[in-house]
């Protein structure tokens, strides 16, 4: 008898030889994380006395470059540039959060229910929606927060609002495909009522690539709030922010003072990064016919 040999399961295998599309994603993951853990631990290590307080001007020597008693050096209010830098990523990780969930709570129900139903409301959500999506989301972002004013939370509302249609989009795309099939006419047949069809038949079916789509439009989203803090549009002027920091650093660039645009643009774009590299990783792990 020839020996037969063991199957491992498919997780085993990605891990055995993971594809260039798994290590980026393996790199985007570490990067997203570290970047979480500091936010998450910079009011910690504040209390510790390894970070300055990223809102006391005037503590430090105005521009000193970065040394040993200042990692990223001082602005020209005598901030600390590595405190603002990090405590920055806690502001950015609170407003695209909350940004990107609220969206994802509105446009996946939406789209559940405009792709089963179908009908004039199909009509009416497609229309809106489709609005909403021709305008450029910046142009969207900066509109709202002249209305909205300035705020985490304001700031998040504004930038929800242009990521709503693109849930809504695929989620009614994958209902309004999924909603012929079988199981889910067996299940009308045997008089299931259209909360439970929704919730119980389609939900799962529909929502595996919301998970990609979250990461990507969070990657987006700091890089709009960014732009809405280099417009001075963001959060409140005492709130460490990337984009409101690169502002104040424009001042600076011709005199040679480099500090204090580099870091925070370079943790700014390491963001991004890790989150697209992380999203694109996703589309190919929830996928398994990409992944084949």
């Amino acid at each position: 008898m020839t020996p037969t040999r063991l199957r491992l399961p498919q997780f085993l295998k990605l891990s055995e030889r993971p594809s260039l599309s798994m290590q980026l994603m393996a790199v985007g993951l570490v990067i997203t994380v570290l970047f979480v853990t500091v936010a998450i631990f910079a009011p910690i290590f504040q209390t510790w006395g390894w970070l300055q307080n990223p809102i006391e001007s005037l503590a430090n020597p105005i521009h000193e470059p970065p040394g040993a008693k200042h990692w990223f050096g001082t602005t020209n209010q005598g901030y600390d540039v590595f405190s603002r830098t990090l405590f920055a990523s806690q502001a950015a990780l609170r407003v695209v959060l909350l940004a990107t969930t609220l969206s994802l709570i509105i446009g996946v129900p939406l789209g559940l229910v405009s792709g089963y139903l179908g009908g004039k409301l199909d009509r009416v959500l497609l229309f809106f929606m489709d609005t909403i999506y021709t305008l450029p989301g910046l142009l969207l972002s900066v509109t709202l927060a002249f209305v909205v004013g300035r705020g985490i939370l304001n700031a998040a509302i504004a930038l929800s609002i242009s990521y709503i249609p693109q849930y809504y989009r695929v989620v009614r795309n994958h209902t309004a495909s999924v909603k012929n099939e079988l199981f889910i006419e067996a299940a009308q047949a045997m008089g299931a009522s259209t909360k439970r069809v929704l919730s119980r038949y389609l939900f799962l079916n529909v929502i595996q690539s919301v998970p990609v789509l979250f990461t990507l439009n969070a990657a987006d989203a700091i890089l709009i709030l960014g732009g809405l803090g280099f417009l001075g549009l963001g959060l409140p002027e005492q709130t460490p922010e990337w984009g409101q920091d690169l502002r104040l650093a424009l001042s600076a660039l011709p005199t040679g003072i480099w500090w204090t645009a580099l870091f925070p643009g370079l943790a700014m774009t390491l963001m991004v990064v890790g989150l697209s590299l992380l999203g694109e990783g996703l589309s190919e792990f929830l996928n398994p016919r990409w992944r084949r």
